[in-house]
């Protein structure tokens, strides 16, 4: 019998969770009916107490007043408008008001038209009571609908997660109210802090629990049977990435994390759910505050165009302008799939969020196929579309891949930028933004060369503008940073897919590092460099520090519920052609100076006069396009000398 009882509630309480939202209209006339039943009752109590034989009448008049009055009330003070069993203490203060006011008016009928008489005393005597009973029985109404409710989650979470939420702040509470509003299926068991806390602590009704060792941990996850530990923010979980963190991993305690405001689509909606962490999320940094409003005025109006808008850093690039309110922007690269799928998104978008239409779409963006080494092409596109701010973004970026092709890294690092460069010029373009790399410092490798060479074009060409020896009026800007969290071929994608595959991770070297940082973070830099930036500077961002990449596989393994070495091994292949153990981000000749967000710097870096450059890339042009790899990189060498190979064929020049 009780079985079947349980049962039943249930199956009750499931569907009390299916239906969990009321209209606003039932929610109006539940109050009214029940404003008009408090009133009703009161004049009952009154006339059996004063043995009133019309009492009949007399209800049925208070009630039909009472619920008009009541309706009038609460659609003044839209009290309806709430969800109730999200119930807040200022939606009770509203409900108390507009009961106020509806016994205001009941007052009044009641005084004045009411077909019997009432003395002001007895009046007054029964306008507290409606209220006080009213406003009783709306309200406890109200809070019996979120025990219920809350009754019934817990009744269908039968199986679960056991979790404790890090952290007892603000942040850690609205893990909690997530939870307990998700209808996710976890069991709370309270919170967790790594330190002495005084015993029987507890919070919004949930127990504080304090560990200050490795033991102490173990020894709360066995008592209380805990599955996983929650973390509100990415912040939270890398300052417990090398305690807390591997004390979960290494006993088999998941790490989860709730979703961000970063993880919510522009329409409001969590994109997922609590989810387990990753690498990401241990690697990234504090959120970097930009001038959004600086960002948005410089591109309000503008024709943009973004050269590679089809790569990891031009695709974002396109993605956080076409939220601005722009004229024009022109999405330009080679690759023709890459350049479809981002086309496809960006009209998906625009169509949801901003409400555009196909002809909004088809004159507000140009999906342009074109070579950056292509003049002529460059040339049309510039003249047909004349844009006002150019992001060159277009680049080979593959250190072992222009190894092996040192003329490609050329053509199209080099005198690809310099087509654009030269036709921002000629086209009368504001300012061009270069996306540079930090390999361009003290270069080891031909990608990394070839970058450097850009820059010293862009430099020397906005120098010369700026000496009045070029007619132009287009400012050169140039950012510089260094790899970035999961772009097209970067470490991270790699490992993952060598994980899924069951290993071996291959490491080049057990002491290499990188710096890193998150494409939408170093797109936000680039918008921000571009708005602050004058002509003529270099800036340099702040990666934070380095990671060694041994200990990124390891940890990547062991967030994946492995053992490095034993479940997947970690082999060391040797450094690639052209890699170095550590990048830079300044050459040591150069210093930098600050600016108006800490992450940014400018670089001082050495004066190239443009005649001089030319020169030197027309020798540099005549070996590229001749197919010369040797004669090609010696002459790379020449234009910048600090540039020396690291195993590769090309070290005998350095000789």
């Amino acid at each position: 019998m009780r079985g079947v009882m349980s049962k039943h509630l249930k199956g009750i309480a499931e569907l009390i969770i299916r239906f969990p939202y009321f209209s606003r209209w039932i929610v109006l006339f539940l109050d009214a009916f029940l404003s008009a039943t408090a009133s009703a009752a009161v004049i009952l109590i009154m006339l059996i107490l004063a043995r009133n034989n019309y009492f009949n009448y007399i209800v049925v008049y208070a009630y039909g007043a009472s619920f008009l009055a009541s309706i009038a009330s609460f659609l003044l003070i839209k009290t309806n408008r709430g969800v109730m069993r999200h119930t807040t203490m200022y939606e009770v203060l509203l409900i108390l008001i507009a009961i106020f006011f509806r016994t205001i008016i009941l007052a009044i009928v009641f005084f004045y038209f009411s077909p019997f008489k009432i003395s002001p005393l007895r009046l007054f005597i029964l306008c507290g009571l409606d209220f006080s009973i009213a406003s009783t029985t709306i309200i406890g109404v109200r809070l019996s609908i979120i025990a219920l409710y809350n009754y019934a989650k817990m009744s269908v979470r039968n199986k679960g997660l056991n979790v404790l939420v890090y952290g007892m702040q603000q942040k850690s509470i609205s893990v909690v109210d997530f939870v307990k509003e998700s209808g996710s299926y976890y069991k709370l068991a309270g919170f967790l802090v790594f330190e002495e806390q005084s015993k029987h602590l507890r919070l919004v009704g949930l127990p504080i629990y304090s560990c200050s060792c490795k033991e102490s941990f173990l020894k709360l996850v066995h008592r209380l049977g805990i599955d996983a530990v929650i973390f509100p923010d990415e912040a939270s979980a890398r300052e417990e990435n090398e305690r807390l963190i591997q004390y979960c991993i290494n006993n088999g305690v998941k790490v989860l994390l709730q979703p961000q405001f970063s993880e919510v689509s522009e329409d409001g909606t969590l994109s997922r759910q609590i989810r387990e962490i990753k690498i990401e999320d241990l690697l990234g940094r504090e959120e970097n505050r930009v001038d959004e409003e600086g960002i948005r005025s410089f591109i309000k109006g503008k024709v943009v165009m973004v050269t590679g808008a089809a790569g990891s850093i031009g695709s974002e690039l396109c993605r956080q302008i076409s939220k601005m309110d722009f004229a024009q922007l022109l999405l330009v690269d080679n690759a023709e799939t890459p350049l479809h799928n981002i086309k496809l998104e960006i009209i998906d978008r625009s169509k949801r969020i901003r409400n555009m239409t196909d002809q909004d779409i088809e004159s507000r963006y140009k999906f342009v196929i074109g070579d950056v080494r292509d003049k002529k092409r460059m040339d049309l596109v510039f003249k047909t579309y004349k844009p006002n701010i150019v992001f060159h973004a277009a680049a080979y970026k593959h250190v072992p891949l222009m190894e092996s092709n040192p003329c490609e890294a050329i053509m199209a690092n080099v005198f690809g930028t310099k087509n654009v460069a030269d036709c921002a010029v000629e086209y009368g373009v504001e300012k061009m933004i270069m996306v540079s790399t930090d390999k361009a410092v003290n270069p080891t490798n031909v990608m990394g060369c070839s970058k450097r060479i850009a820059e010293i074009y862009v430099q020397s060409l906005s120098k010369a503008i700026i000496a009045g020896k070029v007619n132009g009026v287009t400012k050169f800007i140039t950012t510089r940073f260094g790899n970035v969290l999961g772009s097209n071929g970067s470490v991270i994608p790699l490992f993952r897919e060598q994980i899924i595959k069951g290993g071996p991770v291959t490491v080049t070297h057990k002491d290499v590092i990188r710096y890193f940082m998150t494409i939408p973070e170093a797109c936000n830099l680039v918008l921000e460099a571009a708005t602050m930036g004058n002509g003529y500077e270099i800036f340099v961002f702040d990666m934070g520090k380095p990671v060694k990449i041994a200990d990124l596989a390891k940890k990547m393994i062991t967030l994946a519920g492995y053992v490095p070495d034993k479940d997947i091994k970690i082999v060391y292949s040797g450094l690639r052609p052209g890699e170095k153990l550590y990048e830079e981000l300044l050459n040591s000749k150069e210093n930098t100076i600050p600016t108006n967000n800490q992450k940014i710097f400018v670089a001082k870096v050495r004066d190239y006069e443009l005649e001089n450059v030319k020169r030197e890339f027309e020798a540099l042009y005549d070996v590229a396009k001749e197919m010369l790899k040797v004669d090609t990189v010696r002459k790379m060498k020449e234009i910048v000398p600090e540039f020396k190979s690291q195993n590769s064929i090309y070290c005998t020049l350095d000789k």
